[in-house]
C-alpha cells in the first residue's frame, strides 16, 4: 500500500475514533442526569429563530423559497403555521439557507456546569 493512502486511512480512522469517544463521553454525561433544559425552550422558539433572520437579512419569503427550490407559498404556509408542518430535515435546510450561524439551536449542547474541554456542540 502506498504510504500516502495508508496515512489518509489512518487519519480517517483516528478522526472517526475521536468522534466516537466524544459521543460516548457526551452519552455518559447525559446518563448522570445532566442536560440543559434551556435547549428544549429553544425548540419552542424555533419558528421565531427562522423567521427573524430572514427579515433581518432583508429576504422576502420568495427569496428564501428560491434558495430552497420551493414555491413562495410553501414558505408562507410554514411561517403562518410556525413551521408546524415542516419536517426536521426541512427546518435544517431553512436554517442552512439563512446562514450557518442560525443552526446552533439544532445542535446538542453540553451543560454549562460540565467541563466541556472534550465535548463540543455538533
Amino acid at each position: 500500500m502506498y504510504p500516502l493512502i495508508a496515512k489518509a486511512q489512518e487519519d480517517a480512522f483516528q478522526s472517526q475514533l475521536a468522534d466516537l469517544e466524544e459521543q460516548l463521553q457526551e452519552y455518559e454525561v447525559l446518563k448522570t442526569g445532566h442536560f440543559d433544559l434551556d435547549a428544549l425552550n429553544a425548540v419552542a422558539e424555533l419558528p421565531t429563530v427562522l423567521i427573524k433572520p430572514r427579515i433581518a437579512q432583508g429576504l422576502r419569503q420568495k427569496d428564501l423559497a428560491e434558495r430552497l427550490g420551493l414555491k413562495e407559498q410553501q414558505i408562507q404556509r410554514y411561517e403562518a403555521t410556525d413551521y408546524a408542518t415542516a419536517s426536521l430535515t426541512r427546518i435544517k435546510e431553512v436554517a442552512n439557507a439563512l446562514g450557518e450561524r442560525h443552526t446552533s439551536l439544532l445542535k446538542p449542547t453540553v451543560p454549562a456546569d460540565h467541563d466541556s474541554g472534550h465535548l463540543k456542540p455538533r
